[in-house]
């Protein structure tokens, strides 16, 4: 039984987003979401709100900045930020050297997210 809750990126399905990014689901729950995530260096995810997940965001490698609408904030490895819903967001790796970090989301993100421009006040979808 204890091998069935073994997971690692080997095992976890992949995917491809963004500029170059990849993204690997260590758990894919209803309530709960962790992805492992690598951002080349110059990258950016496209600004979004989640109306119901709340996300946790921590580096394991490189430095990340999450920028909202009004102010940033800029993380480096054995650093994390958390992120309420409906508040408009943007990973991005400004430094010159891939970033890998965690994204758990609670509940899961997916069919969850609306894209956004920055400067935006989340709406009701």
């Amino acid at each position: 039984m204890a091998s069935e809750m073994k997971v690692s990126r080997a095992r976890a399905r992949h995917y491809q987003w963004g500029q170059g990014a990849d993204g690997w689901q260590l758990l894919n729950q209803p309530g709960l979401s962790v992805i492992e995530e690598i951002m080349p260096p110059g990258s950016n995810e496209t600004a979004h709100w989640h109306s119901k997940a709340r996300q946790f965001f921590y580096v394991l490698e490189g430095q990340l900045v999450l920028q909202f609408n009004s102010s940033h904030v800029e993380l480096s490895a054995g650093e994390g930020f958390h992120i309420a819903p409906e508040q408009v967001h943007q990973a991005r790796n400004n430094s010159n050297e891939n970033c890998r970090f965690l994204v758990i989301s609670s509940p899961h993100s997916h069919g969850d997210r609306v894209d956004v421009a920055l400067d935006s006040k989340p709406t009701a979808a």
